[in-house]
C-alpha cells in the first residue's frame, strides 16, 4: 500500500525535515500537472498566438490583405522569397498549423513547422524580440518532443 496520496508518484526524499516537505510538494505538483494537461495548455496557448497573427493578415474569411503584402515587402524583407509568396505562405501556415494544434492532429509536425517559422522571424524579422520568441520556442519544443498528450486526435488515432 502506498503511503503517498499521489499513487502514481514515488516519494523522492526521505520522510524528515524541509526536504521532505519540498519533496512532497514536488510530488503533488507532478501529479497535478500530467502531460495531458501540459500538452493541452501548450497547444492552445501557442495556437492562439499564431492564429491571432494570421487573422491580422486577412480580410473577411481568407483574403490576404494589401497591408499584409505591404508588411512583407517593406518591413519583413525576407531573403530568398518574394514578398508575395512569403505573405501567402505565412498566412496559410498561421491558419493551418494552429487549427491542427488545437485538434491535436499532426502535433509534432505542426510544432516543428511553427518552430521553423519562429526561427525565421527571430533571425530575419525581429531579432530583438528574442524573449518572446524563446517563450514560443519553449512551448513548441515541448510539443515536438512530447507530442499532443492524451486529449488529442493524435492519441485517439494512435499517433505518437
Amino acid at each position: 500500500m502506498s503511503t503517498t496520496p499521489f499513487p502514481q508518484v514515488t516519494p523522492t526524499v526521505p520522510a524528515a525535515g524541509p526536504r521532505h516537505w519540498l519533496g512532497r510538494l514536488a510530488d503533488a505538483l507532478t501529479w497535478l500537472t500530467p502531460h495531458s494537461l501540459l500538452g493541452l495548455v501548450s497547444r492552445f496557448g501557442i495556437a492562439a498566438i499564431f492564429w491571432l497573427s494570421a487573422r491580422t493578415k486577412v480580410e473577411g474569411w481568407f483574403t490576404i490583405s494589401d497591408s499584409a503584402y505591404l508588411l512583407f515587402r517593406e518591413e519583413y524583407k525576407l531573403p530568398l522569397l518574394p514578398p508575395e509568396l512569403a505573405a501567402q505562405m505565412a498566412t496559410v501556415a498561421e491558419h493551418a498549423f494552429p487549427v491542427l494544434l488545437v485538434l491535436g492532429l499532426c502535433t509534432r509536425l505542426s510544432a516543428l513547422a511553427l518552430l521553423g517559422m519562429t526561427l525565421v522571424i527571430q533571425v530575419f524579422v525581429y531579432p530583438d524580440a528574442w524573449p518572446t520568441h524563446l517563450s514560443w520556442a519553449g512551448l513548441l519544443l515541448y510539443l515536438a518532443g512530447r507530442g499532443a498528450g492524451s486529449i488529442s486526435l493524435d492519441h485517439a488515432l494512435g499517433v505518437r
